[in-house]
């Protein structure tokens, strides 16, 4: 089983780019919490072992991995809203993520490798999309950690404001408990209005 390496990485520094951020999301398919997005630059001559997709890692796997790209790489993590998610969608929401991500890390980069098809809008450096990316890029795989990482802690506060939806298990995405909680406890604030069994409830309570 092939694991991601540094060879897109290597191909951008040989048009010139030095400092090449990988980007990658998560959190495009639950009901409820923002779309979380990280950039990463790595340090080439400290690349943390045991990078792959985060799907891929335990979640002590991934704690390690973080732990060691905490220490030798350049880590920005940065979330588009609920509100945000239900304005434009969730596409152009974690796009939104994305930018704001590759803006918030110290020393700007000169080139960013996405996760997926698209390029963003308004990105702020060239980029390019890679599909699979985060099986294919170290730099994006570390991005796919940091971001689920910092997601599922996330959900975990949210869940002890609002107990009964199970986030801390389920990160928001629609589990069995998930759904009958929907149905039992009714919409949070924090429940994304665009998505069709959030809609749904609204809309029964509504008639």
């Amino acid at each position: 089983m092939s694991t991601p390496d540094y060879t897109l990485e290597q191909s951008v520094h040989a048009q010139g780019y030095l400092r090449v951020a990988g980007v990658d999301e998560v959190g495009r398919g639950p009901l409820a919490g923002p779309v979380t997005a990280a950039a990463v630059v790595l340090d080439p001559n400290h690349i943390p072992e045991g990078l792959n997709d985060s799907k891929k890692l335990s979640p002590k796997r991934r704690a390690a991995v973080l732990e060691a790209l905490m220490d030798c790489a350049e880590v920005s993590v940065a979330h588009a809203s609920v509100e945000e998610i239900d304005e434009h969608n969730i596409l152009r929401a974690s796009h939104i993520a994305m930018v704001r991500a590759l803006e918030g890390l110290k020393t700007p980069p000169d080139f960013a490798l996405i996760d997926g098809n698209l390029i963003p809008r308004g990105m702020p450096v060239p980029a390019q999309a890679v599909v699979k990316g985060d099986a294919l890029s170290v730099s994006i795989a570390a991005a796919s950690i940091a971001a689920k990482i910092r997601r599922d802690l996330l959900m975990v506060e949210l869940a002890q404001q609002f107990p009964g939806y199970g986030w801390d298990r389920n990160a928001g995405y629609p589990s069995k408990q998930h759904r009958e909680a929907l149905q039992n406890l009714g919409v949070t604030p924090h429940h994304r209005r665009s998505f069709k069994p959030v809609h749904n409830i609204l809309y029964q309570q509504k008639n």
